[in-house]
């Protein structure tokens, strides 16, 4: 399967007045993460350059290193699924890209991409967009789910970009979740998959991982930042926002926190949410508008720009786009199907 398949595939999903909406793509080009992996990169331009090289190696793209803020929590299955929501909050608007995976030899997934971070508006406005945002797609997500029910999300952090340099192979914060997605089968897999390479923070700031599973338990993976070599670390979490969960008792609400982060209050306002009701898909949708942010110029993880339920039992999801709560974009996972269905109430 081609990399021109790989364009063709490029779909509207829903658009809005503003210009922004949500696309979908089929990734059918073979690409090779020991590959990039094997490239080796010093900074983040040679971690794009490596992503470049993979994607597209005759088309100059133009790639700016994100910023991601966010709330993310997991529900324990009471009868529905277990799930895990997702706020991705981020003050400049984007339009989203689904992208749906089948790697060989890997698992099944989809995920979401920022295209704002592609310099991407509408990727139907040109080959050169429907290319760089379908091709590069793979290497920019920043949440998904896979076929085995492992979900992942990634969300920033105060601190010092993490930069470890033990000596073995070094990993990018969006390859990070492209490798959960296409190898882990647990949570417990991902967090082990993870902790074997060095890790490079990308866009001049820190972030931690967000893992949940079939099983119902989340884990925040963290490199140390009172340590000088941002050792590795896996917390057993609920919720969490912008702050380390190894170090939350060090973290207040309503303010910042110093390199042990802020957001608090957003994690409070989903255990409050959640607290003693069965957990459904309409509880998660309550606690994703609980958490999510109106924009806020000063604050680069204000402005939700999607929201989403995964259900990492029956492999399906949810997501809404730049808070149009009364429109759902439903997923399966096992058909690769995405419909927009109207909510009333919402």
């Amino acid at each position: 399967m081609s990399r021109l398949g790989t364009i063709a595939s490029v779909s509207r999903i829903v658009s809005y007045p503003d210009g922004f909406g949500v696309y979908g793509a089929d990734v059918k080009y073979r690409y090779d993460l020991d590959r990039v992996i094997s490239r080796g990169f010093d900074d983040a331009q040679e971690a794009a350059d490596a992503m470049l090289a993979e994607a597209f190696p005759h088309m100059h793209v133009e790639y700016s290193p994100p910023d991601f803020g966010c709330t993310a929590f997991s529900l324990p299955d009471t009868g529905c699924g277990s799930m895990m929501g997702r706020n991705y909050d981020f003050k400049l608007d984007t339009s989203s890209m689904l992208v749906r995976t089948s790697p060989r030899g890997g698992r099944r997934s989809v995920a979401f991409a920022a295209l704002d971070n592609i310099s991407v508006k509408d990727p139907l406005s040109s080959f050169k967009a429907r290319a760089a945002s379908s091709l590069l797609s793979p290497f920019i997500c920043l949440d998904g789910m896979n076929d085995r029910g492992v979900s992942i999300a990634v969300l920033t952090l105060d601190s010092t970009p993490t930069d470890q340099r033990t000596g073995r192979a070094r990993i990018f914060t969006t390859l990070a979740i492209r490798l959960v997605l296409d190898r882990a089968t647990s949570a417990k897999d991902a967090v082990e998959l993870l902790s074997q390479y060095d890790m490079m923070a990308m866009g001049g700031r820190d972030y931690h991982f967000y893992i949940t599973d079939a099983g119902g338990e989340g884990t925040v993976v963290e490199y140390n930042p009172d340590s000088a070599t941002r050792d590795f670390t896996a917390t057993p979490a609920d919720a969490v926002t912008n702050f380390f969960a190894m170090r939350s008792d060090m973290v207040k609400p309503f303010q910042k926190n110093g390199i042990y982060g802020h957001g608090m209050e957003r994690r409070d306002a989903v255990r409050r949410t959640v607290e003693g009701k069965e957990h459904t898909t309409e509880v998660a949708w309550e606690a994703l508008k609980a958490s999510s942010q109106e924009p806020n110029p000063e604050d680069v993880t204000s402005n939700t720009q999607w929201s989403i339920v995964y259900n990492n039992s029956d492999l399906t999801a949810e997501m809404v786009l730049r808070r149009h709560w009364g429109d759902r974009i439903i997923l399966d996972l096992r058909t690769g199907k995405a419909v927009l269905r109207p909510t009333e109430g919402s």
